[in-house]
């Protein structure tokens, strides 16, 4: 029987070892994950006691039409009941899950700003159609600055489109094309964005915890602390049949003989690697670690073109850096000071961006539980920053140098809170600052062939998946492109007749561009 080695542990390789199993009639222990942490799923599970703190490392957003990843998880049993489907967990069966709301922004004297209005000049309007039209290939290493004048970036428009993607002017101009274009059909709502939702609990309780736990059922090997340092590859030039994998386990090297029917699924690089967790009373410390996500994806790609180029992404940590911060209490004191502000139910108003804030804040508050062993009575909270390296308009520092406690104190600085609520406040939390140096590293400028494609040409048993693996149209780091790339390079690698839906892309409806039109034209 042949059999199938992954590289890494995250959405991407489970998904792709769920669809061996699913489509690819793959027996489950016949198919190997090596993973160099000691948890799987990547840095997700960050869970910690109540009395210490909830650290989140962030959201990822499930689209209404997230055909791949309901495919995936519809035959998934969620972990708090065998009859209900983890797809029902995550997006679906709830109301109050759509993003968006009220106070989606507010500026710096506290006050709720009107975002059915883009805020676009006439230049502006005229760049977005350019940029739409423009052939991806005409951006190739192109920043969004390029393409848009400074005023663009002062927009009530790119601050809900940044903060909702993570897109900063220096980001690749095709990548925010392509979001663009992929999310075109939510332009109307944009500040609603009511096709975009977000899973129940965090990402590692409602997408990871049951993909794994499905997966051991099915008897797949999950090895830790499974370090892959290198490939080794038929002879011949340029040759892509995997023949060894070598890695490195409890300090010893060993060697893998891949099969001719075989098959190896690499994750390369990694955007949550050398994450590191602060405290309340302490900032994260800075680590210059790289994965071996990254270190592998270097050595493989030496001398080919078809691999992509690993340094377009990996190299440039304070454009790709961002920070989040979790904040765990007893009391619903902000929660309900933030009512107050939104005018609206908390938790049903999605995520807050403060535009005055020199970090460029953006809080989500949610009613519901954000971890799935969340204690009763207990309240959990998170924000992050696209701009931690600068001072604080309250502490004359930058984030990345701030504890939990310095943090919570400029967001309550931002929010003008009543002296009493704010000294409450500070009293009943616990605040973890988290910074993720490669948060939005797979959304860097970048030339077309820097992600290889998932199946390189000729390649009979070696893909790549995961955000840095190219899927032409479709936007890298959410949940959908991860899904895609696993099932891509199933289907593909296995020559399975039934391939990958198209990309989801509303844009030649009519009715679609009418609303966007309207949209970018209202005053």
């Amino acid at each position: 029987m042949a059999k199938a080695y992954l590289v890494g542990s995250g959405i991407a390789a489970l998904a792709a070892a769920t669809f061996l199993i699913r489509d690819g009639g793959f027996d489950g222990a016949d198919i190997h994950l090596f993973e160099e942490q000691r948890t799987i799923g990547g840095n997700g599970n960050t869970g910690a006691a109540a009395t210490v703190g909830h650290p989140l490392l962030g959201g990822r957003m499930l689209e209404s039409e997230f055909r791949y990843a309901h495919d995936l998880l519809s035959g998934i049993p969620a972990l708090d009941g065998p009859l209900m489907p983890v797809v029902r967990e995550a997006p679906a069966g709830r109301e109050d899950l759509p993003v968006g709301g009220i106070a989606r922004l507010v500026d710096g004297d506290g006050k709720i700003v009107d975002t059915r209005s883009t805020g676009f000049s006439e230049r502006d309007r005229l760049e977005l159609v350019r940029c739409l039209a423009t052939p991806e290939g005409h951006l190739d290493g192109k920043r969004i600055s390029d393409s848009f004048g400074e005023h663009f970036f002062t927009t009530n428009f790119w601050f809900l489109w940044c903060t909702t993607f993570a897109f900063q002017p220096w980001h690749s101009a095709i990548e925010f094309r392509r979001c663009l274009r992929r999310f075109l059909p939510l332009l109307a709502e944009y500040a609603a964005l009511p096709g975009v939702h977000h899973a129940r609990c965090n990402r590692y309780d409602s997408i990871v915890r049951p993909l794994t736990a499905w997966l051991r059922e099915q008897g797949v090997t999950v090895r830790t602390g499974a370090h892959v340092t290198d490939l080794g590859f038929a002879p011949g030039h340029r040759s892509t049949r995997v023949e060894r994998i070598h890695l490195s386990r409890s300090g010893r090297d060993e060697q893998i003989e891949v099969g001719p029917d075989d098959l190896v699924l690499v994750t390369n690089g990694s955007i949550d690697d050398a994450v590191s967790l602060g405290s309340h009373h302490c900032a994260p410390p800075a680590r210059a670690h790289r994965s071996d996500a990254w270190l592998l994806w270097h050595r493989v790609s030496r001398g080919r073109e078809d691999f992509g180029d690993p340094a377009a992404f990996d190299k440039h940590v304070k454009e790709s850096r961002c920070e989040s911060f979790t904040v765990t209490t007893r009391d619903s004191a902000f929660l309900d000071a933030l009512e107050r502000i939104g005018g609206g139910e908390t938790g049903r108003g999605g995520p807050m961006t403060l535009t005055a804030s020199n970090w460029l804040l953006t809080i989500t508050a949610p009613r519901g539980p954000v971890h799935q062993d969340q204690p009763e009575g207990v309240s959990v909270w998170w924000g992050y920053a696209l701009h931690p390296g600068r001072a604080g308009d309250h502490t004359p520092k930058p984030m990345t140098m701030c504890s939990g406690r310095e943090i919570l104190d400029e967001v309550l600085h931002h929010l003008a809170f009543d002296e009493t609520v704010a000294d409450r406040v500070r009293a009943t939390s616990t605040v973890i600052p988290c910074l993720v140096p490669y948060a939005t590293s797979q959304l860097l400028a970048r030339r077309r062939d820097d992600r290889p494609k998932v199946v390189p040409e000729g390649s009979v048993n070696l893909a790549f998946i995961g955000p840095f693996s190219d899927v032409p149209d479709d936007v890298a780091g959410t949940v959908e492109h991860s899904v895609r790339t696993a099932w891509t390079a199933v289907a593909r690698l296995l020559g399975l007749g039934e391939h990958p839906p198209a990309v989801l892309n509303g844009r030649h409806h009519p009715r679609v561009l009418a609303a966007a039109w309207e949209t970018v034209h209202r005053r």
